[in-house]
């Protein structure tokens, strides 16, 4: 009986101090209060295509990773853009150059998109990349890195650090330093993008002048209170993630460090978790609704707690990366405000 008693404790010491690392609920601050509204029109529209997609058939195991790839790809696939898409491979570096009439080629972006590590692509996110191009006038590179299952999450880690290595000396018309140098990522391409421009700092490398991230996800620990309290106000993930109200903590953190194959304490895939002083000027954007508003705005207060130039603007009642869909609103608002955050953080 004593030695049961005793496996179990270090199962939770372990699971707590290992596995997790520090407790960082010191960081919340209370869940806002719900804004009651109607949506508008395009508002509705994104709903009942969020609707559709979740009654969509997908399998299961593979099948089903592949098939919410194929309707992600779908989504970028189905719409006009203004700029040229020119593919790339350069050793290890994949992905397409998003270009608008007129840009300068040594003003560059590098986007990161989500997909929850599994999914995505520069196809799919072309409705934000292309937004970027033409509101920027940068050359855009959207970024082809590896995905789970496939590969590790290292895998994937290791693709942007090439990639932004790559893009220092490349532009899309060749060889050629840059002179502006942003880097931008939704959902769990937020979270490789501040992990990514921690390790820039770590490595001592030419410091991005400005990041983006949209809806990141900053903490594999999954254990901020919005993760499960707004499961049923968001849309995109309550549906597929509906999973995590009825799984113990503690269990999740086993079954991150099982998939990830890294502790989810780790900066390099919980960048919450790192040291966040000396960064560059961080924009970061979520809805109020939505699970992962608290890693958002845990790693706000913390990397401005290390004196970093790090902000958060937030939206009531929007979708996970809201700024996918071009008809809300919203969306162009949430860009408006990039465009004036980039003027002021890469202005010289």
């Amino acid at each position: 009986m004593l030695w049961m008693l005793v496996l179990v404790a270090v199962f939770f010491v372990f699971s707590l101090i290992v596995l997790r690392g520090e407790n960082l609920a010191y960081l919340d601050q209370p869940l806002p209060a719900p804004e009651p509204s109607e949506p508008g029109p395009e508002q509705k529209a994104v709903l009942d295509l969020l609707n559709e997609l979740s009654a969509t058939p997908l399998g299961r195991g593979r099948q089903r990773i592949y098939k919410i790839r194929e309707l992600m790809d779908g989504i970028g696939a189905g719409q006009d853009y203004e700029c040229e898409f020119r593919p790339v491979q350069a050793g290890q570096v994949r992905g397409e150059w998003v270009l608008a009439d007129g840009c300068d080629p040594d003003k560059r972006l590098l986007y990161i998109h989500g997909g929850a590590f599994f999914a995505g692509s520069p196809l799919s996110h072309r409705p934000i990349t292309d937004r970027l191009a033409r509101l920027t006038g940068a050359a855009v590179f959207s970024l082809d890195y590896r995905l789970a299952p496939e590969n590790s999450r290292m895998a994937g880690i290791e693709d942007t650090r090439a990639a932004y290595r790559w893009m220092l000396e490349h532009g899309p018309e060749g060889a050629g330093a840059a002179d502006t140098v942003v880097i931008a990522g939704d959902s769990a391409g937020g979270s490789l993008t501040l992990g990514l421009i921690a390790w820039i700092r770590d490595e001592g490398l030419r410091q991005a002048d400005a990041a983006i991230a949209f809806s990141p996800s900053t903490d594999s620990a999954l254990d901020a209170p919005s993760i499960r309290a707004n499961i049923p106000t968001d849309p995109m993930l309550g549906p597929a993630f509906a999973y995590l109200a009825k799984v113990p903590a503690i269990f999740l953190l086993w079954f991150t460090w099982l998939t990830a194959r890294i502790l989810p304490s780790d900066p390099r895939i919980s960048p919450l978790r790192g040291e966040l002083g000396n960064l560059p000027p961080v924009l970061v954007q979520a809805s109020t609704t939505e699970m992962l508003l608290d890693d958002a705005r845990r790693y706000v207060v913390k990397a401005q707690a290390a004196e970093s130039p790090v902000v958060l603007q937030t939206w009531p009642n929007m979708v996970h990366v809201w700024q996918m869909f071009r008809d809300l609103p919203e969306a162009e608002d949430a860009f408006q405000n990039v465009l004036e955050f980039l003027d002021g953080a890469t202005a010289r």
